[in-house]
């Protein structure tokens, strides 16, 4: 459809009307439950109205957008314009990982926690200018669609299959895990049990309506999330410091929470032996004053995140769904605009949320603790509660390094913390939830569409009728759905951390074969397979490995040094594995027979292999290079896969070629219409 046609639609015409009503309704509904509060009304009875009369509107969207036709189910028509498609990939793009993980990160990390801003609007601007366009001008559904067009059957699509699911199935049990956060402190029911009591909010908006349903879901969830975000951002600033411009004021805090890190040290608080983990380090470092390995870390992070960004299945696919090249590019800008406004004011959010704990926590008698850290004190997913106090020193006072918020919590607990009304709070798990459930919606729906469209219809039953299609599309939508849901209920994960994975996933399987494809019109049918397989394993294997078996993957690439040394980490660890921490006991008791690794040279070629112990486990770092920046080697290794290979390799087809050179002219109409499409 045509930017022009797209604009006579009565629907399309009356959207800003739609929403700008659904947006006062929403006020409505607040100021209602903030009268409510007033009146004496529990907060539970507030934080159950918020969870479920957000996810019921969510559903009716749902249920009212639901379709049979492909085009609608697949890219909704392609007719949404430039700006509500920027909404619907904000929402899209603003998971559980940015809402409630970005600032909890920034609390934690500080300066280093700037890597995830960076590298995620950064991404955009690849998008922008090397993917967005073109996809939407090759037409299709999806983006193994191009990669078996472009590169000549179902070998690649094959591969653009693999590594999506993995890549979206690591990322949706993320969201999953916000979604069970949230309901479960709101809802004040088992972790296991909340999970899945989100995941029926989740498949009742994407199910009946495919891209549809999703897409004017989005929009209506970006509204609530930014108004659920910037409020509490905005009250604090003003309780603070009178002026309510967080992003430009929270400097204040941040000053004076140098001053009190400054009193703790003086005062002697600092973490007793043998207590790890703990967040002590300052909130503010030197100005860049990183070491080399920080830096590395830092800038490789930076990368995997900003070409993850560029090569995430679920957020090309809504570029398909513009009525045009240019709006298509349009888009992009817009999403970058929505996705400003929230990352502009995280670092807000986080100051403020770490002054108010210095300020009414630390150093304060553990009897005499404000109410919300009881509220908190729930039994996270990891054994752990996610407000942790130990009186190390059993002087009844919370000593700096005797507190622990999970940073997972940091944004949700931040209304209790700053004490502002718990309406606020329920507004701000309303947003958490409206994210972390735009996000997931749109991955369950990559994940099933890719099964359905790219794997039953173009790989095993071309002629399946369209009902068929979607029937089986819906089908494999809740099983997906049902597995995430079980593993994040049973697994669990820092948000953040499954999130990075996903995007080093995604960046080494699928961003150079994309790129190639797009702007190297030589690129072979050959070398774009080999290149996304030898991303795609390196990265992948080297996650799963030095996360779940860090002390074989020293055994073999570090010196005896190195393998001595996370042997004692892994006898010491108290919830390792039995027969694990036998062998590791047994490596130290046998230190002088150890000797170095196999493969301890190719280790020791920029820096030693080492191991630290993270989340509970021993996770070795080849190179001291971060787990979840794995990446950074995998996908040069696939660029150079693919432009070596396609020397020594046919060249495509002239047809092919001229096909490419057409696709880079960012004007002009779809290139490739399914044919289904076609006829509706």
């Amino acid at each position: 459809m045509s930017t022009s046609a797209g604009s006579k639609d009565p629907f399309i015409a009356s959207l800003g009307k739609i929403y700008a009503g659904y947006t006062g309704g929403f006020a409505v509904f607040v100021v209602l439950l903030a009268i409510l509060e007033q009146m004496g009304v529990p907060d539970r009875i507030i934080g159950y109205l918020f969870v479920v009369l957000t996810i019921g509107v969510y559903a009716y969207i749902g249920i009212i957008s639901r379709t049979a036709a492909v085009a609608e189910y697949y890219v909704a028509g392609r007719r949404v314009p430039a700006i509500y498609n920027g909404m619907a990939t904000g929402s899209d793009w603003m998971s559980a990982a940015s809402f409630i993980g970005m600032a909890g990160s920034l609390y934690a990390l500080g300066y280093g926690g700037l890597a995830f801003i960076l590298g995620w609007t950064g991404g955009y601007m690849l998008v922008a200018i090397l993917l967005a366009p073109y996809l939407r001008k090759f037409g299709q559904y999806t983006v193994p669609d191009f990669l078996g067009a472009r590169f000549g059957g179902n070998v690649a699509r094959s591969l653009g299959v693999i590594v999506l699911i993995t890549a979206s199935f690591v990322y949706v049990v993320a969201q999953i895990v916000g979604v069970g956060i949230i309901t479960q402190r709101f809802l004040e029911v088992s972790f296991l049990t909340a999970v899945f009591l989100g995941l029926a909010g989740i498949l009742v908006c994407s199910m009946l309506g495919g891209m549809r349903a999703v897409t004017w879901t989005q929009v209506a969830q970006y509204i609530i999330l930014i108004i659920a975000y910037l409020i509490p951002a905005v009250l604090m600033s003003v309780k603070l410091t009178g002026v309510p411009v967080p992003q430009i004021m929270y400097g204040f805090a941040l000053e004076r929470i140098e001053g009190l890190e400054q009193g703790f040290r003086a005062a002697g608080m600092l973490p007793p032996p043998g207590v790890t983990g703990w967040h002590t380090a300052p909130f503010i470092g030197p100005n860049g004053a990183f070491s080399w390995s920080a830096a590395f870390n830092f800038f490789a992070l930076v990368f995997c995140l900003m070409v993850g960004t560029a090569a995430l299945p679920h957020i090309l696919m809504r570029y398909f769904t513009t009525p045009s090249v240019r709006e298509a590019r349009q888009s992009v800008a817009w999403s970058l605009f929505f996705i400003f406004l929230l990352y502009f004011t995280a670092p807000a959010y986080a100051a403020f949320g770490k002054l108010e704990i210095y300020q009414t926590v630390i150093g304060q008698p553990i009897a005499a603790l404000p109410e919300w850290i009881r509220n908190w004190q729930i039994v996270s997913p990891y054994g752990v509660p996610w407000v942790n106090i130990v009186d190390v020193n059993t002087d009844g006072i919370v000593q700096w390094g005797e507190f622990r918020i999970h940073p997972d919590v940091v944004v949700l607990a931040t209304p209790e913390i700053a004490g502002l009304p718990y309406v606020i709070a329920g507004l701000v798990a309303a947003g958490g939830l409206a994210a972390a459930l735009s996000t997931a919606d749109g991955l369950l729906l990559a994940l099933a569409n890719a099964l359905s469209h790219d794997v039953y219809y173009k790989m095993i039953d071309r002629n399946a009728p369209t009902a068929k299609r979607l029937i089986i599309s819906r089908v494999l939508l809740i099983l997906v759905a049902i597995l995430a849901a079980w593993t994040a209920g049973n697994a669990g994960a820092d948000i953040l951390f499954l999130v990075a994975w996903a995007f080093s996933i995604a960046a080494a399987g699928l961003f150079a074969a994309l790129v190639m494809g797009v702007w190297y019109k030589k690129t072979t049918n050959a070398a774009a397979c080999w290149g996304m397989a030898v991303g795609y394993i390196f990265t992948t294997g080297y996650l799963v490995w030095t996360e779940f078996y860090g002390l074989s993957f020293v055994e073999l690439f570090g010196t005896k040094e190195a393998i001595l040394a996370a042997a004692r980490q892994t006898a010491a660890l108290p919830a390792a594995d039995a027969e694990l921490k036998a062998y590791a006991a047994a490596l130290v008791a046998n230190a002088g027979q150890i000797t170095d690794g196999a493969m301890s040279w190719f280790g020791q070629l920029i820096l030693t292999t080492d191991s630290v112990v993270l989340r509970g486990r021993t996770v070795a770092r080849l190179w001291t290079l971060n787990n979840i920046s794995g990446g950074i080697v995998g996908v040069p290794l696939s660029f150079f896969t693919i432009w070596l290979v396609s020397k020594f390799t046919t060249a495509p087809s002239q047809a092919m070629q001229d096909f490419i050179d057409d696709i880079r002219i960012p004007k002009g109409g779809v290139r490739l219409v399914d044919r289904r499409e076609a006829v509706e």
